[in-house]
């Protein structure tokens, strides 16, 4: 199955099940080339307070998965990822967090400083451009989970968004998906790709080939030749099934 280019996402391709490659551990797909790098756009640790991944079975999960660079994005809080960035851990860290606003969940990459949560979006918005760092929106229109949807439209048509998560692989239902497309294609909006890994098996679900960078604008720039690759994979079970008897 062929994937996407991240930069203009093809909303009906992504409608389709075969719109998007299969993830590597599936389906063995290749190195990227020289001087590109594999990146998890969102994924959780213990600090997230839901998620049972912590930071060194991350890493050797990322590393077993083939990437080179995952945002760790916590909800609410930036400890882990900054504590996990100052580490040797073979795998690149981008400080990250997923904030609530009383309108859903945002994203912000590439932060140096904690942003509270449930302050208004627009303040939020302002916070992370502030610091010079990314907005990135994140499952746009989950239908079960705090998702900017609603308001995104006129979010995008402000200025006031980066980058729109086209694929999450929590999401079962593609075309949820590919409504994400869709929008950043009418916004002219680059797309994202996110395990939103909680747990160890998680890592790897979905990611973005794409030219090497060092820092959000040179990241930015680089998501105009990303590739998606990403399949739907639901959470670890937390506890094993008893057996019947």
């Amino acid at each position: 199955m062929a994937g996407l280019a991240a930069g203009r996402p093809d909303a009906a391709g992504l409608a389709d099940a075969a719109g998007v490659a299969p993830s590597a551990e599936v389906a063995g797909a290749a190195r990227p080339p020289a001087g590109w790098v594999r990146v998890d756009c969102h994924l959780h640790t213990v600090a997230s307070g839901d998620s049972v991944l912590t930071v060194d079975e991350l890493a050797g999960r990322a590393k077993g998965a083939g990437l080179d660079v995952v945002c760790v994005t916590d909800h609410n809080v930036t400890h882990a990822a900054v504590a996990a960035a100052e580490r040797d851990l073979g795998v690149r860290i981008v400080v990250g967090e997923e904030i609530r606003t009383p309108d859903g969940d945002v994203i912000g990459l590439f932060l140096t400083e904690r942003i509270p949560y449930v302050l208004p979006l627009a303040e939020v918005v302002g916070r992370i451009r502030g610091q010079g760092a990314l907005v990135y929106v994140p499952h746009p229109f989950d239908l079960v989970r705090s998702s900017l949807g609603r308001v995104l439209p006129k979010l995008c048509a402000a200025g006031d968004v980066d980058v729109i998560e086209v694929f999450n692989a929590k999401i079962a239902d593609q075309s949820l998906n590919a409504r994400a497309a869709g929008l950043a294609r009418e916004f002219s909006l680059p797309g994202g790709a996110g395990s939103d890994a909680h747990d160890a098996p998680g890592v790897g679900a979905a990611y973005l080939d794409m030219p090497d960078f060092d820092g959000p604008a040179s990241f930015l720039s680089a998501l105009a030749d990303a590739r998606i690759t990403g399949e739907f994979r639901d959470h670890a079970p937390r506890y094993p099934r008893r057996p019947p008897g």
